[in-house]
């Protein structure tokens, strides 16, 4: 045998080789489920749990111990802040509702076809993670801007009479923590944490029924875009809503 193919043997013994844990990979796949690898996926990652415990404490100080900003709010500007006081069009528990557990189902719906206790566990941790993370930039920006939110003249007064200091600024003698909500107005907390729950399924659906296969499945595009737009459409609900309200009792104002 020319020296040659003794060289062309060898590389494809290299590459035979190579594919080997490949094909060891897909024979194992569907075997780590969570009786089995579990406990040791846990402790693998015991520290970024520990991280998300810290980041759910930053929220949680980030909501309940820090005040926002008290920027100044004269009587000039309480003409865009009279809108009704009323409940928010997405209810606050609807959020984690939507943009957390339908994820979770969907993850767990994967994993009883696939067994793959790994891939559970990083969809679950990285979903925590984004949303978290989101939250608590969210919160962090909503109080050192202190934007009013557009009720505030109801929140700082909610008997209607308005009554200011000698700079001009309001003196409210409304409900504290409502006072103290209504200066968190910017960033949305409903848009942020929506798009960061949906905006991570449409990429993990992306890549589980591969999108980029290059064979044409538009059907494939409308499932992954689903969650995408589906945010998008809470999000223009709940400002159509509120500016419709919004006009409505300006227009009787006036």
């Amino acid at each position: 045998m020319p020296w040659w193919d003794l060289g062309l043997l060898s590389r494809l013994k290299i590459f035979s080789g190579a594919s080997q844990p490949n094909r060891m990979q897909e024979v194992q796949l569907g075997s780590h489920t969570v009786r089995s690898h579990g406990v040791t996926v846990a402790r693998t990652h015991m520290h970024d749990w520990l991280i998300l415990m810290l980041l759910v404490l930053i929220e949680i100080i980030s909501l309940y111990v820090i005040h926002p900003f008290y920027r100044y709010v004269g009587k000039d500007m309480m003409t865009d802040l009279r809108y009704p006081l009323k409940s928010n069009t997405v209810p606050v528990w609807a959020v984690p509702m939507y943009a957390v557990l339908l994820p979770v189902l969907i993850f767990l719906v994967v994993y009883f076809r696939r067994r793959d206790v790994y891939d559970l566990h990083h969809a679950v941790l990285v979903l925590l993670f984004s949303g978290l993370i989101t939250a608590v930039i969210t919160d962090a920006i909503k109080n050192a801007v202190g934007r009013p939110r557009p009720d505030f003249f109801w929140r700082c007064f909610p008997d209607g009479k308005d009554v200011y200091d000698q700079l001009g600024d309001v003196i409210c003698h409304g409900d504290k923590s409502i006072i103290k909500e209504g200066h968190k107005s910017f960033p949305s907390g409903h848009t942020s944490c929506s798009f960061a729950g949906l905006g991570f399924l449409s990429l993990y659906l992306s890549e589980k029924i591969k999108v980029s296969d290059r064979r044409g499945h538009i059907a494939k595009l409308c499932i992954v875009f689903f969650p995408y737009f589906s945010h998008h459409l809470l999000a223009s609900l709940e400002l159509m809503i509120t500016g419709t309200i919004g006009k409505m009792c300006l227009l009787e104002v006036s």
